[in-house]
């Protein structure tokens, strides 16, 4: 662990909350990791003010940085049901109570489109989602913080290109989630960076074996890292926030291994 302690203190890593409650916390502060802390509807609902500023106040008291992953499970910031978007903007007030407890760098939303579900009224689902985000990112910079728009099951940057470029608002910008992109999507990883790019404010790590979303180690499966790194290589001024995502413990240590080799900045 010594010899990952540069790369570490460089990087996010995800953790529910509820287990950052329960067990994790103190392997945090252990060993020193910075958490991406996923709030969802359970979380938002189960815990009180309370719990969530007890966790806040002992990872700022030991000095870590601190992302936040909002609510997305049968969200939709660009449904044309009015009821969900009711619900969709309460789920995300929920969240917006907890920015100031955690000061974030970041908060990442997922931007939600899915084709097969929202292709025949993507201009409806378009403007819904503009108005959304755009109060989401007002309401998120009040506290320093900058709302990150993550890529899911869309097929390529041309889904969501429209959210970056046709808002008015520079505090959103854009998460790629190399995992999403590979399992879910069409265009290859390439396309993604040199289409959105500019707006890139940060990362989400993990692999996979090209169908199912399985969060493994970085390196352990089929997704070209190389391209990906060539690529700040070559735009020295970009400067994401990085996150890892493994979804077990075991695949934490070899993806820190792996940044620690590659790491451009």
């Amino acid at each position: 662990m010594k010899t990952l302690n540069r790369i570490v203190q460089k990087v996010q890593i995800n953790i529910p909350f509820t287990m950052l409650y329960e067990s994790y916390l103190e392997k945090f502060i252990d060993y020193g990791l910075n958490p991406e802390i996923g709030l969802d509807a359970a979380a938002l609902d189960r815990f009180s003010l309370a719990d969530f500023s007890g966790i806040a106040e002992e990872l700022h008291k030991n000095s870590r940085t601190v992302t936040l992953h909002g609510p997305f499970i049968d969200l939709s910031a660009g449904s044309p049901d009015p009821a969900v978007r009711r619900i969709t903007h309460q789920r995300l007030e929920q969240l917006l109570e907890l920015v100031p407890l955690f000061n974030p760098l970041s908060v990442v939303c997922h931007a939600g489109y899915d084709a097969k579900r929202h292709g025949y009224f993507k201009e409806t689902w378009a403007e819904n989602s503009i108005e959304l985000w755009c109060w989401m990112a007002d309401r998120v910079a009040e506290y320093g913080a900058r709302l990150m728009l993550e890529n899911v099951y869309e097929d390529g940057p041309d889904d969501i290109q429209f959210l970056f470029e046709n808002q008015k608002n520079p505090k959103i910008g854009f998460c790629l989630d190399t995992g999403h992109s590979t399992a879910f999507g069409q265009a290859d990883l390439k396309v993604w960076l040199n289409t959105l790019g500019p707006y890139l404010g940060q990362l989400h790590l993990h692999d996979n074996l090209g169908n199912d979303d399985e969060h493994l180690a970085i390196g352990s499966g089929v997704i070209d890292f190389s391209k990906l790194f060539k690529f700040f290589k070559k735009y020295k001024n970009i400067f994401p926030i990085v996150t890892l995502e493994p979804h077990a413990e075991k695949d934490l240590w070899p993806s820190l291994e792996y940044l620690d080799q590659v790491w451009p900045w």
